[in-house]
């Protein structure tokens, strides 16, 4: 069965980011993500963590100004050493969390310009090897265009020659299946080709990006496939509930007494 990871920056958002630790757990979570833990230190978050008795499943690399729209800095040509320390930093959050695995958001660019590219080939060479040496899978996420319009990796067949090119076993595929739907279609047979290169699985309904609960895509078959295919890594739920998070948790039940 499914290990459901909440993800906090779009589920409890009606709770303080800390407190939304203790949400997650009393619902029946056993695992968390979120976008970025920044704005607190890292002992505050592993505390949390701890506290809850929760497994920190996945955050992101810092990924430039957010705020004024950055969105990554790997596949920007200028700005690889403020990427470097965006690895350092990350891993020190990492340590601190026990958190096994790190995606690295690739920044706005043109996939098909060389320049690009090859500033983007590099990252993950400089990235997968620094995370080699902490135990740490690195994560590359193709993000559809209509959520992140001008995102540098936007293909899963590009994301899968790349993790093939850097030819690191801990750089892995992070398969969000709402974008997958989006970009490409057929999630199913896609899962099951790609399956030996997945790192960590991510849900949400297509294309409201609400509960995994209906709308284009039959979610308990799917979850029930995630279990044929042997994954056993965490599913985050990386959605935006309809209303109140916990007044949208019907479809959990079923995974809830697995997940305790």
């Amino acid at each position: 069965m499914p290990a459901f990871a909440a993800n906090l920056t779009m589920m409890f958002t009606e709770w303080p980011f800390l407190d939304r630790f203790a949400a997650a757990a009393d619902a029946g979570f056993r695992a968390v993500e979120y976008l970025f833990p920044y704005e607190h230190g890292p002992d505050t978050v592993a505390q949390r963590l701890e506290r809850n008795g929760l497994t920190q499943a996945l955050f992101n690399m810092p990924p430039g100004d957010w705020a004024a729209g950055e969105r990554g800095l790997a596949a920007l040509p200028d700005r690889f050493d403020e990427f470097r320390a965006a690895v350092a930093r990350a891993l020190d959050y990492a340590g601190a969390t026990g958190c096994r695995r790190l995606h690295m958001m690739a920044g706005l660019a043109n996939s098909a310009d060389p320049v690009v590219l090859g500033a983007y080939r590099r990252a993950v060479r400089h990235a997968g090897e620094a995370l080699a040496d902490c135990g740490i899978d690195l994560l590359l996420e193709p993000i559809n265009g209509r959520d992140m319009p001008g995102y540098f990796l936007n293909d899963f067949g590009l994301a899968e020659r790349l993790i093939a090119e850097a030819g690191l076993p801990n750089v892995r595929l992070q398969f969000d299946l709402y974008h997958l739907q989006i970009l490409h279609g057929d999630v199913t047979m896609a899962l099951r080709r790609l399956m030996p290169l997945v790192g960590h699985v991510q849900v949400a309904s297509v294309p409201s990006r609400n509960e995994p609960d209906g709308e284009e895509l039959n979610w308990p078959f799917l979850f029930a496939e995630l279990d044929r295919l042997g994954y056993g890594g965490f599913v985050g739920c990386e959605y935006r509930p309809r209303a109140a998070t916990l007044d949208g948790l019907g479809w959990f039940a079923p995974y809830r007494a697995a997940a305790r």
